[in-house]
């Protein structure tokens, strides 16, 4: 499959976003705001992995759909997941290369993640983190769901999705809402949760108080992203 012209966009604004914060704390667990942001996600999949019937993770074949540098799968393997069933795939060589450095064990991929490089029905569970919100072409974003949907086993396999519904002040993401996520994955049950505080709020928050962070995020209203447990229905 040709190349689009945004996924040629989305590798130079990646390029711009890991130059810009070479120097920033921002997305480090020293930094409070991301710890707890981090955190909190983290209890949440957790809660939603055990009730989707996906607990224990150790004999589970997973993949992570843009795993970047592998942050993600690296908190995978503290969840339990095996080293040898854990795989991930990414757009640029260069945050697979620093992610293989991290995690030598587990199978990665360089791919864009139209034509997943899997077989049909491989994965138990296929993990996607804001991946689809830095993608503006619709027709590549129904690529990567009818993929994803591809390679996850059936009728039993989960797709486990955490992206954001708002991001106004990044003309380079687009928020996707539930609607739109069903329309991506048709015949498919989708589960929904607004979680986390959105950034801003926390960056400022954080500072006065842990507990008023969290009593916030209680708010459905002031949470930035949906954690969805999606389903095909066969």
């Amino acid at each position: 499959m040709p190349d689009s012209p945004d996924l040629d966009r989305l590798r130079l604004e990646y390029e711009d976003r890991a130059r810009r914060f070479a120097a920033s704390d921002t997305y480090s667990l020293f930094n409070p705001a991301n710890l707890f942001t981090v955190q909190q996600r983290q209890r949440a999949v957790l809660k939603m992995l055990r009730r989707q019937g996906l607990y224990p993770l150790a004999e589970q074949f997973i993949l992570e759909l843009g795993c970047g540098r592998g942050g993600v799968l690296l908190e995978y393997l503290s969840y339990g997941a095996a080293p040898g069933r854990l795989y991930g795939t990414d757009l640029l060589p260069d945050r697979v290369s620093a992610a293989h450095q991290n995690l030598p064990q587990v199978a990665l991929t360089v791919a864009d993640g139209q034509q997943l490089p899997y077989a049909d029905g491989q994965f138990d569970l296929v993990v996607q983190y804001t991946v689809f919100t830095s993608v503006l072409d619709d027709g590549v974003k129904a690529n990567l769901a009818r993929d994803m949907l591809r390679v996850l086993r059936k009728p039993a396999g989960l797709i486990l999705w955490y992206d954001f519904w708002l991001n106004p002040t990044n003309p380079q993401t687009r928020g996707i809402r539930p609607a739109e996520v069903r329309r991506l994955f048709p015949n498919c049950r989708c589960d929904f949760q607004r979680i986390t505080l959105a950034p801003p709020i926390t960056r400022r928050l954080i500072k006065m108080s842990w507990l008023a962070c969290y009593l916030l995020e209680k708010v459905r209203a002031f949470n930035s992203h949906y954690l969805a447990a999606i389903r095909p229905i066969v």
